[in-house]
Formats: structure tokens, sequence, C-alpha cells
């Protein structure tokens, strides 16, 4: 009984971790999460520059104020259809942490929606949907507006190697 009350516990802490404001945006017909606080900011879309030999989500770097950043076109690295760039189009800049430090990221998504505060009653874990599903960069499911949002957790959108290979 009381292991079960200790697990009870853990588990409404880490709820209770992802309890806050969330910048959503659309990537297809389906609205996802970031944390507010894992964003530097948002601009619209800008010429990218391509790299050589880079995988087919990693769209090439941008110069943003005199620094090269990275840009990873998210519907791709989910395995969603590539789209068309329009004026809706935006780059969402975060700060992606790994163990052998961080890295600036430019993540292109469809559109940005708004900034929702999340209370972590309205959030639930991720459904489990088989063994071969990753689903660890997924934080929760938030229902907001009678919808679902799946909030992510940016620092499990990469893999340690992958977001080593950004760091230009």
């Amino acid at each position: 009984m009381a292991a079960q009350k200790n697990e009870s516990r853990r588990i409404d802490e880490a709820v209770d971790e992802r309890e806050g404001k969330y910048l959503t945006f659309a990537l297809a017909d389906e609205e996802y999460g970031l944390g507010i606080l894992m964003i530097k900011e948002i601009i619209g879309m800008m010429p990218v520059t391509t790299v050589p030999q880079a995988p087919p989500y990693v769209k090439g770097v941008i110069n943003l104020r005199g620094k090269v950043i990275p840009v990873i076109d998210l519907r791709l690295r989910f395995g969603m259809a590539d789209k068309e760039y329009n004026d809706r189009t935006c780059i969402i800049v975060v700060e992606i942490s790994k163990n052998a430090g961080s890295v600036v990221v430019g993540i292109v998504v469809d559109t940005v929606s708004e900034v929702l505060n999340i209370k972590s009653e309205d959030i639930e874990d991720t459904p489990t949907f088989g063994t071969n599903l990753n689903t660890e960069y997924i934080l929760g499911m938030a229902k907001a507006d009678g919808k679902v949002k799946i909030l992510l957790d940016i620092d499990r959108i990469l893999s340690e190697q992958e977001a080593s290979a950004l760091q230009f």
C-alpha cells in the first residue's frame, strides 16, 4: 500500500512539472505545444542555406543576427509529408539541452497558434501505442478548448548524436 502511495505521489509530481505556459503550433492538422521557457524567439520564414549530406529533416542553417543556427523541419522529423512553406510558416528558435551542452536550433512549423496556460489536471500521460513507436519526446496530452494538444519535450526531439551533429 505504501509503495502504491509513493508511486501515486511520484506520478502527481511528474504531472505538476508539466503544468505551465505552452506555445501552441500546428503541424498538418494537429496541435502541439512547447514549454514557453524553452523558446528563445519566433521568426517568420527566411532563406535557409542548405547543408550538404544533412539528414532530410535538417533544412540547413540561417543567419540570425550574425549567429548561424541550424534549422530542422518538424514535419519531416516526425515523418509527416513535406509541405510548401507559406506566409504562416514560422521558425521557432529553441535551445535544446543535451549532456554535451546546449544547441540553439530553429524548428519550422506550419503556423503558431497561441500561448496557453495548461493546468496539471488537463494533462494526461502519453498513451502506449505499442513497442515500435517512440514517444519519449512527448511530455503528455493536454486537453484544451475541446481538443487534444500534444506537449513536446524539446530536449528529446533529437537524440544526443543528432543534436551534436547540429553544432556547426
